[in-house]
């Protein structure tokens, strides 16, 4: 199964997000991110990189744009934002059917995942555990249709 987690810059939250579940090291499971407005090749903002460390979390990161072929590529395209979700559906129409907010497909619930960019340390582990509550349950729910 392939999961695409998408955000504006894929400096910040997405990476954030597939690196915690690619860290869970679910077998049949290829996790990628992108971002709407992403710059190619930059790196993950200082703020996230040390919180993925403080938390153990290894990961690479290389920024890259949102795409068609990585819209082809998934089966799963979570965004941090209803209006990413929109944004999606509307450049990509075929990935329409399987693109989903983030906090909607995990708990069913409206809103978003808070963008820390350029807050302080604090608000990026705040998102790290957001991401993380959001990523547990939707492992189980993935599972659960599996």
């Amino acid at each position: 199964m392939n999961i695409l987690f998408v955000c504006t810059g894929n400096t910040c939250r997405s990476p954030m997000a597939a690196a915690i579940l690619q860290n869970k090291h679910l077998e049949g499971i290829e996790v990628k991110s992108a971002g709407l407005f992403a710059m190619e090749g930059s790196s993950a903002s200082p703020h996230a990189c040390q919180v993925l460390k403080e938390q153990q979390v290894e990961f690479t990161h290389s920024a890259r744009r949102m795409s068609e072929e990585l819209a082809d590529w998934a089966d799963y395209i979570f965004t941090m934002t209803s209006s990413h979700r929109e944004a999606v559906k509307h450049t990509f129409p075929r990935a329409a059917n399987k693109t989903f907010s983030l906090k909607e497909f995990a708990e069913g619930a409206r809103g978003d995942v808070a963008d820390p960019y350029g807050g302080s340390l604090q608000a990026y582990r705040d998102t790290f555990l957001e991401l993380n509550r959001l990523i547990n349950r939707l492992v189980k729910k993935i599972w659960q249709n599996n």
